[in-house]
């Protein structure tokens, strides 16, 4: 009976462990996806800047339809003549970019 006990005790360990690094994953795979979906909107937002002299006017279908049709999940939070805020979100997490020379991070632009 003891045995039973301590194998039930071990699997629930097990099984515990399991499901945080399950759920660890699946938020790290997310992060890494709005991530690149930003990296890759980056090309076509430097494209539309030097077609339009700035930023200003940029929508997520001009880049779309003019710079690369594969820009997916992105956000056009607000332009400027030469500084621009876009983000992606993925799950219940929002990564952001704001201009040429930022960082894409989780800080709201």
């Amino acid at each position: 009976m003891i045995e039973l006990l301590v194998v039930m005790i071990i699997m629930a360990i097990l099984v515990s462990v399991g499901l945080a690094f399950h759920f660890g994953a699946r938020d790290r795979a997310s992060d890494a996806t709005a991530r690149s979906n930003i990296r890759t909107a980056v090309a076509a937002i430097e494209a539309y800047r030097g077609d339009n002299s700035g930023y200003n006017g940029m929508t997520l279908a001009a880049l779309k339809s003019g710079y690369s049709p594969g820009i997916g999940n992105i956000v056009v939070e607000w332009t400027a003549t030469d500084d621009y805020c876009v983000s992606s979100t993925m799950g219940t997490r929002t990564w952001w970019k704001q201009g040429p020379a930022g960082e894409i991070s989780m800080t709201a632009c």
